[in-house]
């Protein structure tokens, strides 16, 4: 199924949970970070990046906002987001408008954001990273305290 054949999910961003895929979103920016230079992992290629805090009357939410997009808005401005998406980063919640989505600004102005709800400040279970406690106990296996390991891990050295 292709990005266009999904039907969107008009959303406030209380109601922003993680993963959600195209979202279409009006929100006020907020606050813009600083840019910040990154290296791409996939091919080496430098990047600019910009956090910002976005918001409605429901609630705020990170965004991040990558090389020319920084440029084409406004603090303060209300825009709309279509065919965004949610991600935990560090497994905190926050909205992206990725390759495929769309940010305009909207013709209609938000006045008030509940600056109280803060989205991105609540910390979420990522499944792609367990604790290390779970690994632990994968498999029926004892954990190290059990072993007679102590403080040096399961490399073989007891404490006595």
């Amino acid at each position: 199924m292709s990005y266009e054949e999904r039907t969107p999910i008009e959303a406030t961003v209380a109601e922003l949970k993680p993963k959600m895929k195209n979202v279409t979103i009006s929100f006020k920016i907020m606050e813009i970070g600083d840019a910040r230079e990154i290296v791409s992992r996939r091919d080496e290629s430098t990047h600019s990046v910009a956090d910002m805090v976005v918001g409605d009357s429901t609630g705020i939410i990170r965004m991040p906002l990558w090389d020319d997009a920084i440029e084409m808005v406004e603090d303060g401005k209300t825009y709309v987001l279509t065919n965004g998406y949610t991600t935990l980063f560090k497994g905190n919640l926050q909205l992206s408008v990725g390759r495929y989505g769309k940010l305009a600004e909207s013709e209609e102005e938000i006045d008030e954001v509940d600056l109280n709800v803060d989205l991105s400040a609540a910390e979420h279970e990522d499944p792609r990273y367990r604790r290390r406690d779970d690994r632990d106990r994968r498999g029926g296996g004892r954990r190290t305290e059990d072993r007679g390991y102590g403080n040096r891990g399961n490399r073989g050295y007891r404490s006595y």
